[in-house]
């Protein structure tokens, strides 16, 4: 049986490919960078990850690790049980549990540029939005309720930073009247 023309062709080596970069695509996409510390610890990477994922009690499917009850007709439930993998590695469950209990930390904060401008506004303006709003320092032309908005951030974020600045506001010296 004759060749195709295709085997025919001499090979030729294509320059326009870069090889380094082809290889690092290809170390990447069959091992991928693993974010979770404990999962990547106790990794095999001779095992699927199917098989990995089952021996740390984590489900690969979700459909299979929690399966619909499929009902038939009345009084009579058929439902499909899931497979029981073995936990070899209870460790890492153990970590994933602990790790999601901590509490979480507020770390919601503001620009320092925010906080000066709404202490610049309370220190010249007070409580009233509606002046703060025809400041000529509003240069993003917020509106009175922008404006309260970003105050009870500020309250929000720095409560004591808040309260302590606004002592030294009742502290400061009054307007003096003339």
């Amino acid at each position: 049986m004759p060749k195709t023309k295709q085997s025919q062709k001499r090979k030729k080596f294509d320059y326009s490919k870069n090889r380094k970069k082809l290889k690092k695509k290809t170390l990447k996409k069959y091992n991928p960078r693993i974010e979770n510390e404990q999962i990547r610890n106790a990794w095999d990477k001779n095992k699927s990850m199917a098989r990995n994922l089952q021996e740390m009690g984590l489900a690969f499917d979700p459909n299979k690790s929690l399966p619909i009850k499929k009902t038939k007709l009345i009084g009579k439930e058929s439902g499909s049980k899931a497979p029981v993998g073995i936990v070899i590695k209870p460790y890492v469950l153990n970590k994933l549990e602990e790790e999601a209990n901590l509490p979480e930390k507020g770390s919601k904060s503001l620009s320092s540029d925010l906080i000066e401008y709404v202490q610049y506004m309370i220190r010249e303006h007070g409580d009233n939005c509606k002046a703060m709003a025809r400041d000529e320092k509003n240069y993003y032309q917020d509106t009175p309720k922008q404006i309260r908005r970003k105050i009870n951030e500020y309250k929000r974020c720095h409560p004591d930073h808040f309260n302590t600045f606004m002592s030294s506001l009742s502290t400061a010296a009054q307007p003096m009247e003339q």
